[in-house]
């Protein structure tokens, strides 16, 4: 089941609230909320207070995406805010394992992220631990990128080692992915995709979100 989770990065934070409802309604999966601190990433967007705020106006599933140095050191936060599942990526400075097993014990869904330049088999040794594998389609930090038709060489290559081993692991795609790139994200293996403009700067957003998530 292909599954959409539309990036606030492309909404009017203005009417943030309504924005998501508009989503939820369009027929979105989830909210993929991206927080970045101005250091693991060099663009700063968001943190707890918005997630804790949008929390108490939303019930859909929110998919943070932690863009920072040490996750682990907030993971038991950003639960508390309201998280559904949290991301982390393997180039942070804490340690990965014991940041998946922090993110378990809060009993949130568990996401490991990695970068377009970063080798997919570098996170094999922690498949185990996670519900889902992000993978970079842009580098992170800014939305509005085109996507690196190479990253999509990642993904099948995760596919094949999930099919391998048995483990039935959702993998997100995140940049750059439109109605015209979706497919070929599907082909590859993944089945969660990440749209900022092309839902948000949509005029109907509805058929936006039923055109990604196209079977292929």
């Amino acid at each position: 089941m292909i599954k959409i989770s539309p990036s606030v990065l492309a909404c009017d934070f203005a009417k943030l609230g309504e924005e998501v409802e508009s989503i939820a309604k369009a027929g979105a999966d989830m909210v993929h909320l991206d927080v970045m601190d101005g250091s693991f990433v060099t663009n700063i967007s968001f943190g707890l207070p918005v997630i804790q705020c949008l929390r108490k106006h939303s019930d859909m599933f929110f998919d943070v995406h932690l863009m920072i140095d040490e996750p682990i050191r907030y993971v038991a936060r950003f639960a508390d805010a309201g998280a559904d599942l949290i991301t982390v990526h393997a180039e942070a400075r804490s340690n990965v394992t014991e940041t998946l097993l922090e993110i378990q014990k809060t009993g949130k869904k568990v996401g490991l992220s990695v970068k377009p330049n970063t080798p997919i088999e570098s996170i094999y040794p922690y498949l185990s631990l996670c519900d889902m594998i992000l993978v970079m389609t842009v580098e992170p930090g800014y939305g509005g990128q085109a996507l690196i038709p190479e990253t999509l060489d990642k993904v099948a290559l995760l596919k094949e080692e999930l099919c391998r081993r048995g483990l039935s692991i959702d993998i997100q795609v995140d940049g750059g992915i439109n109605a015209k790139n979706a497919e070929d994200a599907k082909r590859a293996g993944a089945n969660v995709l990440v749209a900022g403009s092309s839902v948000f700067g949509a005029s109907d957003r509805g058929a936006a979100i039923a055109s990604l998530k196209k079977e292929i």
